[in-house]
């Protein structure tokens, strides 16, 4: 019985032993150990053996990209307005070691940097550069946590601000000085519409104005060439057969067929006279046709010796009964 019990005695010092000193670390973790109270090396993931009872496992550190939330302070602007800031704060641990033996806990030391620089940046500007200067506060931030937690072993990735909170009254002048630049931003766009309206429609009516005096122009033009070219084919035409005519005098029997021709003419013409009107003025000799075509004759033949006026007599037609 007594070796039973020494047996399991032994069996769970064994156990106990083996607890102590077979270590396995996870996947991106670092174990730092201390060899009898003093550092001693740092296990990687993988499985590990330890002296039992002089080496132990002092610090656990995770070597993933870790996510910080840093609680809302109270920052003064330049310009002299308190508003409320959040953020939140990545980092990542390059050096266990250093990040167990050079500060006590890097997070609540990195926390409270983060908060005092933000503050120091946050009071560089007007609140209203605030909201548009984000990028280049969580820069600034970054930069200057990176400085101070380098000797940590610990690299600040970035800082992203969450929220910005002015005061009620602050926010609701903000408000109002939006909505009055909307407003003017609203008014100068559309007085600038109508302008721009405006000279459309001028520009327009000018286009219109110049447009139809170029159509009229050629209209006038296109008329007047036509009305050239019409004279032109008239006269072209009555010289031509104005020279017909004179040759066919030249032929033997021209002139008697001239002198057919001019009475043929002069009987047609004199009976319309009494379809113009009552009254009309007759050559006294109107039985004498025979010296009505030798005066047209002379005429024809003759344009400086001007034919002699034949006396003319009134006459008026006696009323049908």
């Amino acid at each position: 019985m007594e070796a039973l019990i020494a047996t399991g005695i032994i069996v769970i010092l064994i156990v106990f032993v083996i607890a102590k000193t077979a270590r396995v670390v996870p996947q991106q973790n670092a174990y730092v150990v201390e060899k009898l109270g003093k550092y001693s090396r740092t296990l990687k993931p993988g499985f590990h053996i330890l002296v039992p009872f002089v080496d132990r496992v002092a610090y656990k550190h995770s070597l993933k990209e870790q996510a910080m939330d840093i609680p809302e302070q109270a920052c003064i602007t330049k310009d002299n307005v308190q508003v409320g800031i959040d953020g939140v704060l990545y980092l990542q641990v390059l050096d266990p070691s250093r990040a167990s033996y050079g500060v006590s806990d890097y997070i609540f030391a990195i926390a409270q940097l983060a908060q005092t620089t933000m503050r120091s940046e946050v009071g560089k500007i007007d609140l209203d550069r605030s909201f548009e200067e984000r990028s280049n506060i969580n820069l600034s931030v970054v930069q200057e946590l990176d400085k101070a937690s380098e000797p940590w072993g610990v690299k600040v990735l970035r800082y992203e601000i969450k929220n910005i909170n002015p005061p009620v009254d602050v926010l609701q002048a903000m408000e109002k000085q939006m909505r009055a630049e909307r407003e003017k931003r609203a008014t100068v766009l559309t007085s600038e519409g109508e302008r721009d309206a405006s000279i459309n429609t001028a520009e327009g009516h000018k286009q219109r104005v110049i447009k139809e005096s170029e159509a009229r122009r050629s209209q006038q033009i296109n008329l007047a060439e036509g009305q050239a070219q019409a004279i032109r084919s008239v006269a072209e035409a009555t010289a031509a057969g104005l020279k017909l005519v004179a040759e066919a005098l030249q032929v033997p029997g021209g002139e008697e067929a001239m002198k057919l021709r001019i009475a043929e003419q002069w009987v047609e013409q004199f009976g319309h006279l009494a379809k113009e009107g009552n009254t009309f003025v007759m050559p006294a000799n109107l039985s004498d046709v025979g010296s009505m075509i030798a005066l047209a004759q002379g005429m024809l033949t003759s344009k400086e010796a001007p034919a002699p006026e034949a006396p003319t007599r009134h006459w008026e037609p006696e009323p049908i009964s």
